[in-house]
């Protein structure tokens, strides 16, 4: 861009007045996606990943959208940002060389774990590595009882000793936990002071009541853990960026998605990163929720497919459902039980390996497996011509003409359909004595098999009825499997958003400003101290809107409180929100009502004469950013609807390949109606129409799909 053109640019920035431009990037495992919304227009670009420096990719991504938008970088009101760098660095153990300082006899917490085997029946099971090896993980003498008496005292001179271990072997983070910390935290405390005078600022340091002040010890000490390990990383890559954007011109408030659905700001998000692990699936979850409130829709299935993994997240009344566990670096993928624990506010959903970039191969029994690993953006699937060698998802869709070779990407990334379909045809389609589209079919229909087999799981673990939800697709690969997953899963209808292929970015800028504390502080709802209670919930809300009102600045601020409650003696908890307001003994009644109706629903019993006991309580403060604009993409006015041409396209319902019609999205008018077969293409992504369904414009110019009437 030369000096005229930043001029120019500049200056029609300038004439634009007060329209808020807002910026939003994802960083996944394959794309990274960028989305600036100016006034009620949506520009968005989407860039392969830089593996080794992310923030190269994410510049590159917002330079083509600024100049596309003519904005220029000092016009940027808002930047939110969401990345798997903190997820990423677990998986590889590319982390920080961290130890552990705990209570002397509880340094093998890590190693033991929950004590059980996640898989019965494999004798050769790989169990996951603690997160911090044995030889950096040190007792030191001291022990708080659960009412905070000192069972014995902080030894100083004993720490002091294990810190000259620490300096001699060189580590970058210390997790500092100990027993009932979440709830009397002066030896943490005090620990923490020595161990900083004792290494120095260049280490970094993380307590447990800061990072998770919740009981069970395993998965605290897990989470302080993995923050530690990562915080360095994600202080440094933060660190850069921030001066990156600066050199950009970018001068507004910089705001990172968490996994709980909300924005934090670059400090908190440098403090505690592993809030970050699942950011990009939370925005993906937040637009889904902004839409199925759009559409009055009580019960939606979010289906997020991207070039690595597909989500899927199910959301009632348009608020998703939310948890507070969560597990990384899983040695095997999918199977509960095989990663680290950590205890972080997470969106609810299942993740599978099933995205563009899914590895398929024929297994030992000569049966086609799909992912879970992915060939990702180096060198990425065969079709892409970078020097993938292994046949993926991708090269298998190309093949059945779901993509158009010359536009994936907007264009920007070249496809070879040749190369596709030789390399199918020799992994798969020889050994299983296949030809022409076979292999590819058989590639997608078994990854396909495997989405709806989890959307299914997830929904009967809790209770729901999948058929009857509306499925919302969105992502680069979500809109070219969603009418078959329908199919496969007896549902109706779905919608498809303006933007899908960046729908996780997209849904940054409709999500909150917030932050979440959590205590645990067990309660017997038969006796219950509500003095206590809401003195401290009222500590909670500000320590949480210390954090959130200097972002807000004159927005309101809202507070949500919700607790973690069981049968007394249970093990696991269900989530019930609290009503607004001082609470009093007559509340205690209505939570425990609001618990059973909820046990009732998911487990089909409640247990007469068993108290109910709340186990942690959390609350957040947020302020909601988004003005409630919906910004459709810029293409002018629509004309008629017309295809702009025809391919051969799979169609799994009937089993062939058929002339398919490719009507471009933003050609289509509102109240504009497809039967399908058809292809409606956009700039990241296709809307795959098959034979069972008819798509209709609505007024939010999203694409809803519905099921043919049987004739």
């Amino acid at each position: 861009m030369t000096a005229f053109d930043v001029v120019a640019q500049e200056e029609e920035a300038h004439m634009r007045g007060e329209e808020s431009v807002r910026l939003a990037v994802d960083i996944g495992g394959t794309f990274t996606d960028v989305v600036l919304e100016l006034g009620d227009v949506r520009h968005s670009a989407k860039v392969l990943t830089n593996v080794q420096n992310p923030e190269l990719g994410l510049l590159d991504g917002v330079r083509v959208v600024l100049k596309e938008a003519a904005v220029a970088p000092r016009d940027i009101d808002v930047f939110v940002h969401g990345t798997t760098l903190a997820t990423n660095a677990l998986i590889e153990r590319k982390v920080a060389k961290t130890a552990l300082i705990t209570t002397k006899g509880f340094e093998d917490i890590l190693e033991l774990g929950y004590e059980k085997r996640f898989d019965h029946y494999d004798l050769m099971i790989d169990m996951p590595p603690a997160i911090v090896p044995a030889d950096l993980r040190f007792g030191v003498t001291e022990r708080l009882a659960q009412d905070g008496s000192i069972l014995s005292a902080l030894d100083e001179d004993e720490l002091v000793a294990i810190c000259a271990e620490l300096r001699a072997v060189k580590v970058e983070a210390v997790a500092i936990g100990f027993l009932h910390a979440y709830a009397h935290s002066d030896h943490e405390k005090r620990a923490r002071d020595i161990v900083l005078r004792e290494l120095g600022e260049g280490v970094t340091i993380c307590v447990s009541h800061e990072v998770c002040p919740e009981i069970r010890e395993y998965e605290r000490f897990s989470t302080t853990c993995a923050n530690a390990s990562v915080r360095p990383l994600i202080e440094g890559y933060l660190t850069r960026l921030a001066k990156e954007l600066s050199d950009l011109g970018i001068d507004a408030p910089l705001f990172l998605m968490m996994s709980g659905g909300g924005l934090t700001t670059l400090e908190s998000a440098s403090r505690f990163p592993i809030r970050l692990v699942e950011s990009g699936p939370a925005g993906g979850a937040i637009l889904a929720s902004h839409i199925a409130k759009q559409c009055d829709l009580d019960n939606v299935l979010s289906f997020d497919m991207g070039g690595t993994t597909a989500k899927i997240c199910l959301i009632a009344g348009a608020v998703p459902e939310r948890a507070r566990h969560f597990e990384i670096a899983r040695t095997y993928r999918d199977t509960k039980g095989s990663g680290w624990p950590v205890r972080i506010p997470v969106i609810e959903m299942v993740e599978i390996g099933a995205g563009g970039g899914s590895i398929a191969r024929i297994d030992a029994m000569q049966r086609i497996k799909v992912g879970p690993d992915s060939a990702g953006s180096e060198p990425g699937p065969v079709s892409y011509g970078r020097g993938g060698e292994l046949a993926t998802v991708t090269d298998a869709n190309l093949v059945l003409g779901k993509i158009d070779p010359a536009y994936f990407a907007g264009g920007k990334l070249p496809l070879y359909p040749d190369a596709a379909k030789d390399v199918l045809g020799q992994q798969i389609g020889a050994p299983l004595g296949l030809d022409e589209f076979w292999p590819a079919a058989g590639v997608v229909e078994i990854v396909e098999e495997n989405m709806a087999n989890a959307a299914r799981v997830h929904a009967i673990e809790r209770g729901r009825d999948i058929a009857a939800s509306t499925m919302i697709a969105f992502g680069g690969g979500a809109p070219l499997h969603l009418c078959r997953l329908a199919e496969k899963l007896s549902i109706d209808k779905m919608i498809v958003p303006a933007g899908a292929g960046v729908g996780s970015a997209i849904g940054f800028l409709r999500a909150p400003i917030s932050y979440e504390v959590t205590r645990s502080f067990p309660m017997v709802l038969d006796h219950p101290d509500m003095k206590r209670v809401n003195q401290m919930l009222d500590d909670m809300a500000r320590e949480a809107g210390d954090i959130v009102r200097p972002a807000a600045g004159d927005r309101k601020v809202q507070v949500q409180r919700v607790v973690d409650i069981r049968y007394q003696g249970q093990g696991h908890e269900l989530q019930v929100v609290l009503p607004e307001g001082t609470l009093d003994a007559a509340d205690a009644q209505w939570i425990h009502d609001q618990f059973e109706t909820q046990y009732r629903a998911i487990y089909g019993v409640t247990l007469d004469n068993v108290p109910s006991e709340i186990v942690t309580w959390s609350v957040t403060v947020l302020c909601e950013i988004d003005d409630g604009v919906s910004p459709t993409f810029g293409e002018g006015e629509a004309t008629e609807i017309a295809p702009r041409s025809h391919r051969e396209l799979f169609d799994g319902a009937q089993g062939t390949m058929l002339e398919t019609p490719v009507y471009w999205r933003f050609d289509l008018p509102v109240g504009a109606k497809i039967s399908g077969p058809a292809i409606i293409a956009e700039h990241e992504t296709s809307t795959i129409v098959t034979s069972q369904f008819d798509a209709e414009i609505d007024a939010h110019s999203y694409i809803i799909l519905t099921r043919k009437e049987a004739v």
